[in-house]
């Protein structure tokens, strides 16, 4: 009789920790689910693409087929075998592919433009390296054939203007089918994808065929928007593309002083904002500024590089805007850019990404709370009430 009471009691205590286990593990389980895949679902969700203006004249008259759903992100700098430890790079790819991934699923853009620092290492990276974060690259931004991607060059996949030279631009070319300077038409929308590395004006080999193909492309463009009546000869055998002012697409922003004048919770901290920038280092000099501005008259610039948001005008019409890293190596708070766009129009939405402390703090209460339940189960003499009071008092003293 005893043996079986014994028996029943150790089946009882079997039970109850089994159970208590699989309390444990529900809650990991659902804890990290939500921090590693809902979390971008129930963010990205709240995105939306923007509507056209409604006091653009050209607005009513646009169908749904005419407006091109263009997503723009920048500074993604996959970690290289240098810099890049093994645990830093995991957790770096699987938030941007999650994100990338969420947002071609939820909001199903039909382009997408990275503009540049797809790599962090791609100045320096060897042969067999510059292969591994490729292949890594493609699998972080794989798309279905319904979405183009298009990735500009940036001075981390080819080196500033002192260490870029022609295999290594070859080589990005190669992989991402990009041509510097070149015109990119997509619904009647003219795109003009430039490689701000090259436009150091010192008269280097990489750098004057560059400013050749944006001048070439001036003239097209140019030619595009006049009267052809009156200026037959002048464009007589050139490929004129549709009459629509260009965007602009370049790693570097245009020159500015400072980020003293950027607004916004992804804008500079309060401490760098009036650090002056350097031209042909962290903005186009003046000269190269004021070029591409004369050249194109674009109705619109977007930028990367400085890893924070700005948005500046130039020359009192025209807008720039300086797009935020996509990592959250460098950033807290990612973001991208969401365009309604049309030949004569466009709309821009920023969609932000899941805040890093608020994984993390989510991370922390659920931490707390299994330690709590673990006292609870197997040492009850401890207060779980007291317990917290210590956690507490320990991280206001901190």
């Amino acid at each position: 009789m005893a043996v079986v009471s014994l028996s029943i009691v150790h089946t009882f205590s079997w039970r109850k920790r089994s159970t208590f286990a699989l309390i444990l593990l529900s809650v990991i389980l659902s804890v990290f689910v939500f921090c590693e895949f809902l979390i971008y679902y129930i963010v990205i969700i709240q995105c939306q693409w923007p509507q056209l203006k409604s006091q653009s004249s050209t607005a009513s008259k646009q169908t749904p087929d005419s407006i091109l759903k263009a997503m723009f992100l920048s500074d993604t700098h996959l970690l290289g075998q240098v810099n890049g430890h093994w645990l830093d790079k995991l957790r770096r790819e699987w938030q941007m592919e999650r994100a990338f991934q969420t947002a071609l699923w939820l909001l199903q853009p039909e382009i997408v433009f990275i503009l540049g620092d797809a790599f962090d290492e791609g100045k320096w990276s060897s042969s067999e390296a510059w292969s591994d974060d490729v292949r890594r690259f493609q699998k972080m931004f794989r798309h279905s054939a319904d979405t183009e991607l298009i990735v500009i060059v940036g001075n981390h996949d080819i080196g500033f203007h002192y260490e870029m030279t022609a295999f290594k631009l070859g080589r990005f070319l190669k992989v991402f089918n990009f041509t510097s300077e070149k015109l990119i038409t997509r619904k009647g929308i003219n795109f003009v994808t430039v490689n701000s590395i090259a436009l150091e004006g010192d008269g280097c080999m990489i750098c004057k065929e560059a400013e050749a193909k944006l001048t070439e492309l001036s003239h097209r463009l140019n030619c595009s928007l006049q009267d052809q009546s009156q200026y037959q000869k002048r464009c007589s055998g050139v490929d004129i593309p549709p009459a629509s002012a260009p965007i602009l697409l370049q790693h570097y922003p245009l020159y500015r002083e400072s980020d003293s004048k950027c607004t916004g919770d992804d804008s500079a901290p309060p401490d760098k904002k009036n650090d002056l920038f350097r031209e042909k280092y962290d903005v186009l000099s003046r000269e190269a500024s004021q070029k591409l501005l004369w050249w194109f008259h674009p109705r619109l610039i977007l930028s990367g590089h400085t890893h924070s948001a700005c948005e500046v005008l130039h020359n009192r019409r025209t807008p720039e805007i300086s797009i935020p890293s996509f990592s959250w190596r460098n950033r807290n708070n990612p973001s991208f850019i969401m365009g309604s766009i049309t030949s004569a129009d466009f709309s821009l939405y920023k969609c932000f990404l899941p805040f890093e402390i608020t994984v993390i703090t989510v991370y922390c209460i659920a931490g707390t709370v299994l330690v709590v339940l673990i006292l609870a189960r197997f040492q009850p003499h401890i207060s779980p009430v007291h317990f917290v009071q210590r956690l507490i008092t320990k991280y206001k003293a901190l």
